[in-house]
């Protein structure tokens, strides 16, 4: 069967996206996204997990039997997890300290392993590397996006210590957005993660609504009354 690559990248993205459709992963995505930087850095590494994992799991599906599959996928997940934490502990050792259990963590993700065992355990290899790509890429968008309004809201900075967390590549990131900001630490804490996300879905939810409308709308007329025959 034919892969459709461009509702890969609409699902990864959009339309079954992990947070704002299947409502998946919010414990890391409430916990370290205090600021957008922590929220790119945990979004970087669970790329990496999310396509090497696909891609090792379709690699292997066929010699992985049906009775053992799920402890299967679950190490190789967890393999993939030490070599991302080994590499971030020791070359991006002050994003560690931050991000610290909740790297180790990502081999709990279920969206990674629902996505192994719904989608790369019945396609080859480039189809699976591009859903987890796509998917990665969307749960990386959510962390940032939220990490970023809760940051520019709570501190009036967005990308703070990028330089220090991913690195001096990343310094032309930090921006302050608004000086002496007096900082709003509701946005900061637990509860501002659930109010900011609260917002981002409801936002999606009226999106959807319009787009489904405008679908609707653009739909030929099929109740055309037949003509009389005389």
């Amino acid at each position: 069967m034919k892969t459709n690559y461009k509702t890969l990248v609409k699902d990864g993205i959009w339309d079954n996206n992990v947070v704002m459709s299947q409502m998946l992963a919010l414990c890391p995505l409430l916990a370290v996204t205090g600021t957008a930087t922590n929220g790119l850095g945990m979004g970087l590494a669970t790329i990496v997990v999310m396509i090497v994992a696909s891609c090792s799991v379709a690699f292997f599906k066929g010699i992985i039997t049906q009775e053992v599959r799920i402890p299967v996928f679950v190490l190789l997940i967890a393999g993939v997890v030490t070599l991302v934490d080994m590499y971030i502990n020791a070359y991006l050792h002050e994003l560690y300290k931050v991000l610290g259990l909740f790297i180790p963590l990502i081999v709990t993700n279920c969206a990674i392993l629902g996505r192994v065992e719904s989608f790369s355990s019945r396609n080859a290899i480039l189809p699976s590397m591009v859903d987890g790509l796509m998917m990665g890429i969307g749960f990386t968008l959510i962390l940032v996006v939220l990490g970023a309004t809760r940051e520019i809201i709570g501190s009036g900075t967005l990308f703070a210590n990028a330089s220090l967390l991913l690195g001096e590549t990343f310094s032309f990131l930090e921006i302050t957005l608004i000086e002496d900001y007096k900082g709003f630490l509701l946005m900061i804490l637990p509860p501002g993660g659930f109010i900011a996300l609260g917002f981002i879905l409801a936002g999606k939810r009226v999106i959807d609504r319009k787009r489904n409308a405008i679908a609707e709308d653009n739909l030929p007329d099929t109740n055309i009354a037949p003509i009389a025959e005389h």
